[in-house]
């Protein structure tokens, strides 16, 4: 059975089964003939979304549009491309057009307390999906849906316990980390929850002995852990905060004639279907779930937002539907 929260290679000997800002890019869609508001208006929603940088970011924003047409909302879609401003342009934009509703992804923790005043003087409520801010006035926006990207490090640190016991390591630990985007939550908080494990348990074996951000990109990881190899070639762990970077990763340890999953134990946290496929080989030793379904969620929380109902300021990821797909399609069938 898949476990619905981490997952362990059995490698190791665990179970796994146009006018925005000038570079921005905006679409329009789903659209339908119902009105998404229970007979009254139709809902219009301005989505902002970081950009295309990995396969959680595309299975993210196919699950928002696919939940606003089901939906009927009128979504005004842009992304970003990873950059602050653009994302900003694109939040003005919406309040220009005066959307019923905003949600988007931030970029960086900090920096939105401008342009969300301005959405709260046009009385237009903001939701933060998948990705936190940090604010002066946490009135500048209504709700966060999203996980807990803290616990996801600290999680990793769990898993790394029982990949090490599990492939037989003694000795130092010696741990690469690749970090997220720069001054990103799952960037702050997935290093935060891990050292966290490290401080509490492994004050004497384990050291983070470089750490430098890959973007989050798969080509970011691949050119980041070749820099790591030369200036460390004694790394035995990597730590990445998302599978793409891992699997970018994998592709430098296996250039430097190493072995993935051996040579280097490689943890990382998603779960989308090519971390599966690699963590089927042996090649990643354990993935952390962090779950992109968010769009029906959201939906639903911004139907409630624009009837004017109260709603909690956080809401947790629902978790497990999104890594038994990647798993049922990425992992192989075993004949008996």
């Amino acid at each position: 059975m898949l476990n619905r929260r981490n997952f362990l290679t059995a490698a190791v000997g665990v179970a796994a089964a146009g006018g925005l800002a000038a570079c921005a890019k905006e679409d329009e869609g789903g659209s339908s003939s119902s009105d998404g508001n229970g007979g009254g208006k139709k809902i219009t929603l301005g989505f902002a979304q970081v950009g295309s940088e990995s396969g959680w970011r595309t299975a993210n924003t196919k699950s928002v549009k696919a939940a606003a047409k089901d939906a009927g909302y009128n979504l005004k879609f842009s992304d970003a491309q990873q950059k602050q401003e653009n994302q900003i342009s694109a939040i003005r934009s919406y309040i220009a057009q005066k959307v019923n509703v905003i949600a988007f992804s931030p970029v960086v923790v900090t920096g939105w307390d401008a342009v969300l005043k301005e959405a709260k003087t046009a009385k237009i409520p903001v939701i933060l999906t998948d990705r936190s801010i940090e604010t002066s006035d946490d009135s500048l926006y209504v709700s966060f849906i999203g996980s807990d990207f803290t616990d996801e490090g600290r999680r990793a640190g769990k898993m790394l316990e029982t990949v090490l016991e599990k492939a037989g390591h003694k000795g130092a630990v010696k741990i690469a980390q690749l970090e997220g985007t720069t001054g990103a939550a799952p960037a702050l908080e997935r290093a935060k929850g891990f050292k966290e494990i490290m401080d509490a348990d492994h004050k004497d074996d384990w050291k983070i002995v470089v750490s430098q951000t890959g973007d989050f990109t798969r080509a970011g990881g691949k050119q980041v852990m070749a820099a790591f190899l030369q200036s460390n070639p004694d790394i035995n762990v990597l730590y990445a905060h998302n599978d793409d970077m891992a699997l970018g990763a994998i592709q430098s340890i296996e250039a430097a004639g190493k072995k993935a999953g051996k040579d280097i134990l490689i943890i990382s946290v998603d779960g989308v279907k090519d971390g599966f496929v690699a963590m089927s080989e042996g090649k990643i030793n354990g993935i952390v779930e962090c779950n992109p379904l968010l769009g029906p969620q959201l939906m639903e929380l911004v139907k409630k937002v624009n009837d004017g109902e109260t709603v909690e300021r956080r809401i947790k990821t629902k978790e497990g539907d999104f890594l038994q797909e990647q798993a049922k399609d990425a992992l192989p069938t075993r004949k008996y």
